[in-house]
């Protein structure tokens, strides 16, 4: 009799250990491990078809899946266009999700990008004629480098981002293609061991992905540098102008006014006179900064960018004083050249030290240049990283 009360003791707290299983897990085990099926611990999410870039949808075993084109619409480059110029930059997203290029299979290759659309576009506008899956992360509209430094293009977006989209039931192979500068925000060995997909990191530049795949995922040395030509400073440049014009909205009309109350003719003609000239000569600085400054970085002095930009600064300084030099009359009109030689200077320093934010390192250690081009580097802000 004893014997069996014990059985019966033994079987009742067995049941109890199951049925309170939901409300005091084990601390070892997480609660989605013991109480939820497996296939609820990702719930499937697909990006809308009604985006204005999608053609189309392919029918996949996780869903219809958005289907995009090689060739940019011009909307996309209007995109492009008002995003270089800062008109809604920070928003300039896509819906995260698998999008397929072409007419890709189970065995197409998935190459991993940004919500930004522009890296997204600059992706599938390298790849004509190819059929690809292109998994792309919530990024929060950053670029992939970016996103990588900040961590929205990290590990835990990537996995989650794998296990949403049904990739596993979506393609036979199990191997990711990653920019390369996605490097410092993803731990491929985290990736592999929580998703089972091993993490390739392809080139730079998107323009060199067809090449990459053609060459069974080798990577010339090329494919590993960035270089930083003409072309790829000039599209920097409305950025950097756009940076610098509301203060400059607000300092023009009070250096005109300001002009007024200078020299020994009455304010109209002294703002005309002095005022205009130190608008000049204001824009000049500007123009200095943020356009030639990009135009000119390998071949000015200095290693640093501020160094660069105040020797540029010192030069346009020069130029105005011989601009200004028939207006030397009085001892104020001598002190107000002085002046501008110090300021000129110093707004061009400026300005050239903040395009450093297009480059891979501070200004201290800004790329070096070499005879007449930049060494290999990294930079921010250009569209060709995908």
């Amino acid at each position: 009799m004893d014997k069996e009360k014990k059985d019966q003791s033994k079987l009742e707290n067995q049941n109890l250990h199951i049925d309170d299983c939901c409300s005091k897990p084990s601390p070892l085990i997480s609660i989605e491990s013991i109480c939820r099926p497996s296939e609820e611990k990702a719930q499937l999410s697909l990006p809308s078809l009604n985006q204005p870039f999608v053609v189309g949808s392919i029918q996949t075993p996780v869903g219809m899946v958005p289907q995009v084109s090689s060739s940019l619409i011009w909307k996309d480059h209007l995109g492009t266009f008002r995003a270089r110029w800062g008109v809604g930059r920070m928003h300039y997203t896509i819906e995260p999700g698998l999008y397929a290029l072409g007419q890709p299979d189970k065995d197409a290759p998935v190459l991993v990008t940004a919500n930004y659309k522009m890296s997204f576009d600059c992706l599938r506008e390298a790849m004509p004629v190819r059929d690809v899956w292109i998994l792309v992360l919530d990024t929060k509209g950053i670029n992939v480098w970016c996103a990588a430094g900040k961590g929205t293009f990290g590990t835990k977006e990537l996995v989650g981002r794998i296990e949403s989209s049904g990739l596993d039931q979506v393609v036979n192979h199990r191997r990711l293609i990653l920019p390369q500068l996605a490097g410092p925000g993803v731990a491929a060995h985290q990736v592999k061991r929580l998703s089972g997909f091993k993490v390739v990191y392809g080139p730079i530049r998107a323009t060199d992905v067809p090449a990459f795949l053609d060459a069974g995922l080798n990577a010339i040395p090329e494919m590993r540098c960035k270089t930083f030509t003409m072309w790829e400073r000039v599209v920097l440049i409305p950025m950097e102008l756009v940076g610098a014009f509301k203060p400059t909205l607000i300092i023009l009309p009070i250096l005109f006014l300001l002009g007024g109350f200078g020299g020994q003719e009455g304010f109209w003609a002294n703002a005309f006179n002095y005022g205009l000239f130190a608008v000049l000569a204001f824009l000049s600085a500007i123009f200095a900064g943020a356009v030639l400054a990009p135009l000119l970085l390998p071949w000015l002095p200095g290693r640093a960018f501020s160094m660069k930009g105040l020797a540029l600064g010192l030069v346009v300084g020069l130029i105005l004083a011989v601009f200004r030099g028939g207006h030397l009359t009085d001892l104020s009109s001598r002190f107000e050249i002085l002046a501008w030689i110090g300021i000129v200077p110093a707004v061009t320093a400026y300005l050239a030290m903040n395009f450093t934010g297009a480059l891979a390192y501070g200004s201290d250690h800004a790329l070096l240049p070499k005879d007449g081009e930049l060494e290999k580097g990294c930079f921010f802000k250009t569209r060709t990283i995908f």
